[in-house]
């Protein structure tokens, strides 16, 4: 039997693709166009936009707002995965089970792609109808641009270009996370949030606290699967970050450790949901029952 989550994400993957379909359209170049509709449509987990909407619905904010905010930052993630799987960043061919971009349509349009999708995040969140007051607007610019920048994922990126060949901490190891890909996570939860009007403090803090974990198990969840997942199931290139001498969960912590980690980081986060006292936070419980799911 299907279940309500499962009913309602269900719907909710279908208005995002119906949304991405409907706003990625060839407005100058018809190659740039089809190149960032390439990046962006027909894969991906869409954990970002869909935790933007289970906040939403938690906190009965407008679902016009969370919607646009779901997919600026899934444009914003598409966009890094672009420029991340080019020859002067991790050099990847394969992404969400299809030849990555720059191998598709050339790295000089693979760049432009990351750019334009940028851009258009932010064209997203700001529409001329009136349908996102300005406050809202303003408000989710301001959290969208902090966890995309160098105070966030590029940061983190950054970071992690850096760390190739060390050893770092597990401290060191949590911030260049927290930044490279537990920032846009935590930015799809608060952005959520800034679609609804008069939040309690109790439920902001225990939401960061949720969303700052669920970042967190994200990251260790993917490098237990690098090293034990193959190809075609992860749809990238398996064991990567191992021939790339990166340092990971795994690495540190040992796959037992790291699996024991996902899951201290999930109670954690489940716990966050609890101190928010909302009355209905059964979506974002699921999603993060999902997220630790995957190191079994």
């Amino acid at each position: 039997m299907t279940s309500p989550f499962e009913t309602w994400h269900s719907e909710q993957l279908q208005a995002i693709e119906a949304a991405l379909t409907n706003w990625i359209t060839p407005a100058g170049n018809a190659q740039l166009g089809a190149a960032m509709a390439y990046a962006v449509q027909g894969g991906g987990k869409r954990m970002r936009p869909v935790l933007t909407l289970a906040t939403a619905h938690a906190l009965g904010g407008a679902p016009a707002a969370a919607l646009r905010a779901a997919c600026a930052l899934e444009c914003i993630h598409a966009y890094s995965l672009v420029h991340d799987d080019m020859p002067c960043m991790d050099n990847d061919t394969l992404r969400r089970g299809k030849p990555t971009v720059h191998v598709a349509y050339g790295e000089a349009v693979a760049l432009l792609v990351g750019d334009a999708l940028q851009s258009l995040a932010f064209e997203l969140i700001t529409p001329a109808d009136g349908s996102i007051a300005p406050a809202m607007q303003a408000q989710l610019c301001g959290l969208l641009a902090r966890a995309a920048g160098q105070r966030g994922m590029c940061g983190g990126q950054a970071i992690d270009l850096l760390s190739v060949g060390k050893k770092l901490t597990q401290a060191e190891l949590e911030n260049m996370h927290a930044l490279k890909t537990g920032a846009l996570l935590e930015a799809s939860v608060m952005m959520g949030a800034a679609c609804a009007h008069n939040v309690s403090e109790a439920a902001q803090t225990g939401l960061q606290r949720y969303a700052a974990r669920i970042g967190l198990a994200f990251q260790v969840v993917d490098d237990v699967l690098d090293c034990t997942s193959d190809t075609a199931t992860l749809g990238k290139t398996a064991g990567k970050d191992a021939q790339a001498d990166k340092p990971t969960y795994v690495a540190l912590l040992g796959l037992s450790g790291a699996q024991d980690y996902a899951r201290a980081l999930h109670r954690e986060a489940l716990e966050g949901l609890t101190a928010t006292a909302l009355p209905d936070t059964d979506y974002l419980s699921a999603i993060a029952n999902a997220v630790v799911e995957r190191v079994h």
